[in-house]
């Protein structure tokens, strides 16, 4: 591989005489130069596997080959298989290696659920989807404040690597201060030293979503849906170039002017600016409060910790009138 960089075709001496020189194959380097065939049928199925797993997130290949042979495709499970690695998706369920993150990244623990958001920048969240070209899929990621459900932040990028993710967080700082806690996945780009450097430079406390936890980060997945449905479908995008500017417009379109049932139909733009109609919560369904209790500012308390004493409150308040109940019973 490396020799292979050696070769260049505005160089003196020949492409043929250089491959000599530098022991390398022609046929090898020729090979390396020619594009990759599209494949039309790859990217039909690949289209109809975006759009399903965008409403059931949690379709692994089996439950994709049968959706397949609904829509009139007949396919095995490896190829199946191949075009989901191919754009990155798996199943949102628990399972064996759902969600692989670098063996050599430090993964971090969930720090939400139970924790009541009730101001802006005090937590935020990031996601990669991926997003579907006439002839071929583009990756975005996007950072969203919890509190409001504004896009604070996004890029898009035709690779994986860490750093069109480093570029949109280092966007977001700048432009709308810093949060209390950053939130992501295990995914190998927000694991990365590059990502979690900024967090760390910034004193940010960092949260994971838990393996093949698909509500943990709910707020993204919900944005992602609505990107999908709301835009890229209905547009059929056929470059990048286009992908961009309608990014931009949805966007814009999105924090400012589009109602938000959850927010009690206002915009994202305006509960942000308000710091008021917003607020979010992962509820805890396992009664035990998991992992590192995150302080709140505004009270000085955790909401898991007011939530054991409102607890502990009403227990007594209960244990009480059952004894009234005892003596006027006895008194009878």
């Amino acid at each position: 591989m490396m020799r292979q960089a050696w070769i260049g075709s505005d160089a003196a001496v020949t492409v043929v005489r250089q491959c000599v020189l530098a022991g390398v194959s022609r046929a090898t380097l020729y090979a390396r130069r020619r594009p990759t065939p599209i494949i039309e049928a790859d990217q039909l199925l690949k289209r109809l596997i975006d759009e399903e797993y965008t409403r059931h997130p949690f379709y692994g290949s089996r439950k994709m080959v049968l959706h397949l042979g609904r829509c009139g495709h007949t396919v095995n499970r490896k190829r199946t298989q191949r075009l989901m690695r191919s754009l990155g998706l798996a199943g949102m369920a628990p399972g064996p290696n759902t969600s692989r993150s670098h063996p050599q990244h430090k993964v971090y623990p969930y720090l939400l659920r139970g924790v009541a958001v009730v101001r802006p920048n005090q937590v935020w969240s990031t996601d990669i989807t991926y997003i579907r070209l006439a002839r071929g899929f583009v990756y975005l990621v996007a950072i969203i404040d919890w509190y409001s459900r504004r896009v604070l932040s996004w890029r898009i990028s035709n690779s994986m690597e860490a750093v069109f993710c480093v570029d949109c967080l280092e966007d977001a700082l700048r432009a709308h201060g810093k949060p209390e806690v950053f939130n992501s996945d295990q995914g190998a780009q927000f694991t990365s030293d590059s990502f979690t450097g900024v967090l760390n430079r910034e004193r940010i406390t960092i949260s994971m979503d838990g393996r093949g936890r698909a509500f943990d980060n709910i707020f993204v997945e919900r944005l992602w849906r609505s990107v999908k449905h709301e835009d890229v479908y209905l547009k059929g995008y056929a470059t990048v170039g286009e992908l961009l500017l309608g990014l931009t417009q949805y966007f814009s379109f999105y924090n400012g002017e589009r109602p938000h049932q959850g927010l009690k139909n206002r915009t994202p733009d305006s509960v942000y600016q308000s710091a008021a109609g917003g607020g979010a919560m992962i509820v805890n369904k396992y009664g035990a409060i998991e992992g590192i209790p995150i302080p709140l500012r505004s009270t000085g308390s955790t909401f898991a910790e007011d939530e054991l004493r409102n607890s502990g409150i009403q227990e007594e308040e209960n244990r009480g009138s059952a004894v009234q109940l005892r003596v006027e019973s006895s008194a009878t």
